[in-house]
């Protein structure tokens, strides 16, 4: 056991096992404590698995998600919490219509950075996950996510912040998980070109807007993981209600997968310690002895 904590902040269930999920698992299996953060209920999620559109289960959509979240972080082998806030929904239209009343995107940010800091108190994380300043895509909760977990990670090690949260605790470290990477799809297309094949994702890469460039620019730190995307499709599938089996996530063969691209994405957007770019570690600068944490030292 290394004694090592890694937190993983998601607005809703399945974010999880769609974002850096082979990497939490593989940190797991690794012998390191690895708690998933989840901010909201997942309530306003579409049923988008039309084997479960079916009568029974959106009336009781609040307890499915819990039950399908149970299951992922078991298949992961993490922790797992909620945060007990409401799914804000994803708005749609032209204007956009308001946010539901109450919903996570709403709460004042202070409220919902003591939640989580108490969290971090309580968990004593070494490393955070969250969204970037977009959010991954612009959900309003997962903008409000990267809002959140970026003053929980300065408020945690203040004692005049929360003094009600908890002892304070700082993290040493704070990463932007990223996961929609165009030149990873260029490389499994070139695969299936090279095999005579036809590509089962060409239809969204041509979608893909060139102006949004690629996130690899920003990417720091990439985790050998391959291993363990078979936990995190598995993970996925846990959520029915919000994976399709037959789509298109499921869509390249994990062989190719794990021959091409065995790797996920961070970006170090805050640290405590001195570290060198680019990391294969998300841990990497904090000693392992003392945990490079001055609290853990005495």
């Amino acid at each position: 056991m290394s004694g090592l904590r890694l937190m993983a902040v998601h607005a809703h269930p399945d974010d999880e096992s769609s974002k850096g999920a082979a990497t939490t698992a593989r940190y797991s299996a690794e012998g390191n404590e690895v708690l998933v953060v989840t901010l909201t209920g997942g309530e306003r999620g579409d049923i988008l698995n039309p084997a479960m559109d079916v009568p029974g289960v959106r009336d009781r959509i609040s307890e499915v998600r819990k039950e399908e979240m149970a299951e992922a972080a078991r298949i992961l082998g993490v922790q797992q919490v909620w945060l007990g806030f409401v799914d804000s929904g994803l708005p749609e239209g032209d204007p956009l219509p308001p946010l539901p009343e109450g919903c996570f995107a709403l709460v004042p940010l202070d409220e919902s950075t003591e939640a989580l800091v108490k969290v971090i108190r309580e968990f004593r994380p070494h490393v955070i996950t969250t969204y970037d300043e977009n959010g991954g895509y612009p959900h309003p909760d997962h903008i409000r996510c990267h809002e959140v977990s970026m003053a929980a990670y300065e408020a945690a090690g203040d004692p005049e912040r929360f003094p009600g949260a908890g002892e304070p605790w700082e993290p040493l470290k704070l990463y932007y998980s990223h996961g929609f990477i165009r030149k990873r799809l260029l490389l499994f297309q070139e695969e299936y070109d090279r095999r005579g094949e036809e590509f089962p994702m060409a239809e969204w890469l041509k979608k893909w807007r060139t102006e949004q460039g690629d996130l690899m620019a920003r990417v720091t730190t990439q985790i050998v993981c391959g291993d363990y995307f078979p936990q995190r499709d598995d993970a996925l599938r846990a959520h029915a209600t919000q994976i399709d089996p037959n789509g298109s996530f499921f869509a390249v063969p994990l062989e190719i997968q794990q021959k091409i691209w065995p790797t996920e994405e961070f970006e170090l957007a805050k640290t405590r310690v001195r570290t060198a770019i680019p990391e294969s570690d998300l841990f990497a600068g904090i000693d392992h002895v003392g945990y490079g944490h001055p609290e853990e030292k005495k």
